[in-house]
Formats: C-alpha cells, sequence, structure tokens
C-alpha cells in the first residue's frame, strides 16, 4: 500500500517518518504509523488541557504524552529491522520492551526531578491517553 500524501509537507515529523520507514523493511511501516498516530492523539489532548486548565497542564499533559511516545518510538527502532527467525524476533522485541520500560521510568525520574511544578494528574492523564492511543491505534492500523 503506497501512501497518498506527501511527508516533506509535515516538517520534522515528515522528515524524520519518511527516513525511519524508508530504512526499514516494508512490514515495520504499520510501527511507525501507530506511533504517529499516538503523536497526533497526544498534542490534540494536550491542546484539549490547555483548553481546560491553562499551559501549566497542558505542558505536564504533554510531557506525559511524550513519555509514552518516545517509548513507543524507541521500541518501534529497534524491532523496524525484521527478520524471519523466530528466535532472533522474540529477542528483539523482548530488549525493545526492557528498552521502552527503561526509557520510561528515565523520563518519570526526570519529570519528579526537573518538572517539580507539573500538574501530576494531568501527566498522569497525558501518559495514559498516550498508552490508550497506542492499543486503539493498533487496531486501526
Amino acid at each position: 500500500m503506497k501512501d497518498t500524501y506527501n511527508h516533506a509537507s509535515l516538517g520534522f515529523i515528515g522528515f524524520f517518518w519518511s527516513s525511519a520507514v524508508s530504512k526499514s523493511t516494508s512490514h515495520s511501516k504499520p510501527m511507525f504509523k501507530v506511533v504517529a498516530l499516538q503523536l497526533a492523539i497526544v498534542t490534540g489532548f494536550a491542546l484539549l488541557a490547555w483548553n481546560l486548565g491553562g499551559v501549566l497542564k497542558a505542558w505536564s499533559a504533554a510531557y506525559g504524552g511524550a513519555i509514552a511516545v518516545i517509548g513507543s518510538l524507541m521500541y518501534a527502532m529497534i524491532v523496524a529491522g525484521g527478520t524471519n527467525d523466530p528466535k532472533k524476533a522474540f529477542r528483539s522485541h523482548v530488549r525493545a520492551e526492557v528498552v521502552k520500560i527503561f526509557i520510561t521510568v528515565v523520563l518519570f525520574v526526570l519529570a519528579l526531578a526537573l518538572f517539580q511544578s507539573a500538574s501530576w494528574l494531568w501527566l498522569i492523564l497525558g501518559f495514559a491517553v498516550a498508552t490508550l492511543a497506542y492499543w486503539f491505534s493498533l487496531l486501526a492500523i
């Protein structure tokens, strides 16, 4: 299936998307589409938080969502190479999940240390929405 829109018109995300997809195999394209859809949903949620609660809550929701999106992106990048060997594929997915969990923990610790004025409810909601978006976007792709 060929993409019908121009990746260059999306700016930085389009550039990253096209370079990441071109370096991967055709079966890994849906993984990057899931991450892009997750990013779009998180952006919408942060804008909603801005309308409902102001700038601080919007940044908190965006940071929480970014934690999940970054973890998903790292997962997709690790398993993007693909292989037909089941043992190698399993190891790749396990390694990707460990890296994703590690990155998630590190980013939450950084939030505790560096973003002390954060609205923690909105940060957790941003993370939860992004995580749910990831699972629901898997159904759509």
